[in-house]
């Protein structure tokens, strides 16, 4: 009777039901560069990307440029899918419906999350996600303001709150601020009001639950040590830790200009997710930017290696895009 005993305890030792634990998952941020359709939209400014514009956008080069963007996806996961994708650079939904219906990503159950931007040119932010591992609870989009209050013509912050492996609730920011095109300092404001509204957003959460599980990613055309995100998102000395802020001490950025690496490309994640002890947690050092060789290419005129790009100017040479990759690992318990 003991030795019975002992089996049956032996037996739900070495046998745990299933759920309790899980294979590490993915979250991914992409800047896809450019990601347009090859057709004229007139309410937006994309005429550079239709078969008469200065870059002779094609369907051809079209679907090539998404079934890249695929292969990157995937081969940052570990060619799998993530369980959460958020990109931005993105025209519209169609762009979308092509990339996971019409490359290799139609092979896992991707749904999407879109809305049309502000933005003259019309690039958008948006999630995919895996529907097998990710269910979205609830999701909005919050624009900037001018100060006469209305909606400035620019990127929208992406909010998603959802379920993960059906057992841990994440809230998700996907963020691409104001560019530097214009200028450093003509556009810092702008910057530092995106940092201000994000801000605002998450101190909301954090009033109802301090430890509340977040992850922020996005483009913030700022590094870390930039004033956006240290002094106005507080990233650093609050309840959100900035995991992307020693990568630009190895040289190891996210977007290469002439010689110089920069980190635009960050993950930011609440105290709650950091130090989780059951649910879905991380670690600092399993945030990454993605270097698959193909990305790269050799960089002749600066040295070292740079973006490999979808165009050298206005040379078509079909690379992928201007920024790489960056991935979180999460673990289950």
């Amino acid at each position: 009777m003991r030795s019975n005993l002992i089996l049956i305890f032996l037996f739900f030792l070495f046998n745990e039901s299933p759920g309790q634990d899980s294979e590490p998952v993915s979250v991914l941020f992409y800047n896809t560069e450019n990601v347009f359709d090859w057709e004229n939209d007139t309410t937006v400014n994309d005429d550079e990307f239709t078969p008469e514009g200065d870059r002779h956008w094609t369907y051809r080069r079209f679907q090539h440029k998404i079934e890249q963007i695929s292969k990157a996806i995937l081969a940052a996961s570990g060619w799998s899918t993530p369980a959460v994708i958020g990109l931005c650079e993105i025209e519209n939904r169609d762009v979308l419906e092509h990339l996971i219906g019409k490359t290799a990503l139609k092979s896992y159950p991707l749904r999407i999350i879109h809305k049309d931007s502000p933005d003259p040119r019309g690039i958008d932010v948006a999630m995919l996600y895996n529907a097998d591992l990710f269910n979205p609870v609830s999701y909005d989009y919050f624009p900037l303001l001018n100060e006469d209050g209305l909606v400035r013509r620019t990127r929208e912050i992406l909010y998603v709150k959802g379920t993960l492996n059906a057992i841990d609730t994440l809230h998700f920011f996907i963020n691409h601020w104001p560019s530097r095109y214009s200028g450093l300092l003509e556009t810092k404001e702008w910057r530092n009001k995106a940092a201000a509204l994000l801000k605002q957003k998450t101190d909301s959460l954090f009033s109802k639950d301090p430890n509340i599980k977040i992850i922020v990613m996005g483009d913030f055309n700022d590094q870390p040590s930039d004033e956006s995100i240290q002094q106005l998102l507080n990233a650093e000395a609050g309840r959100l830790h900035n995991l992307s802020s020693a990568w630009g001490l190895t040289g190891n950025g996210t977007i290469k200009y002439q010689s110089q690496w920069f980190v635009f490309d960050q993950i930011i994640v609440s105290d709650g997710l950091l130090n989780a002890k059951n649910g879905v947690t991380t670690k600092s050092e399993w945030a990454q930017v993605t270097r698959e060789k193909f990305l790269l290419e050799p960089d002749e005129r600066y040295g070292g290696e740079k973006p490999n790009r979808t165009y050298n100017g206005f040379q078509y040479q079909g690379g992928f895009a201007d920024h790489l990759p960056v991935k979180l690992t999460l673990e289950i318990h």
